[in-house]
């Protein structure tokens, strides 16, 4: 039979046993808080990306709210828009052909 000092230390040995346990392979445990920290700085990155397409696209309405100017621009530049009176002139570079 054991004496109740053996008791003790084997009631601390377990005590100490269970308290690894919850530190390893627990609730809270180190892989598990390593693994959070990876999901948050990987959000946290997607978090920046998506704020720097909010500015810009803030920008963008900005402009387009403060005048025709970036709508005249985008109306030449993608459709081809022409004013009244203007010729449209385009210089190409010579191929490697005619050379």
């Amino acid at each position: 039979m054991l004496a109740p000092r053996h008791w003790t230390a084997l009631g601390l040995t377990c005590l100490l046993a269970l308290l690894q346990y919850q530190l390893w392979l627990g609730r809270g445990s180190w892989p598990q808080v390593e693994a959070y920290r990876q999901q948050l700085a990987e959000q946290t990155h997607s978090n920046e990306l998506a704020r720097q397409q909010n500015e810009q696209l803030a920008s963008e309405v900005r402009d387009l709210e403060g005048g025709m100017t970036m709508v005249e621009e985008i109306a030449r530049y993608e459709l081809g828009l022409l004013r009244p009176n203007e010729v449209f002139v385009k210089v190409t570079p010579p191929s490697a052909a005619a050379r």
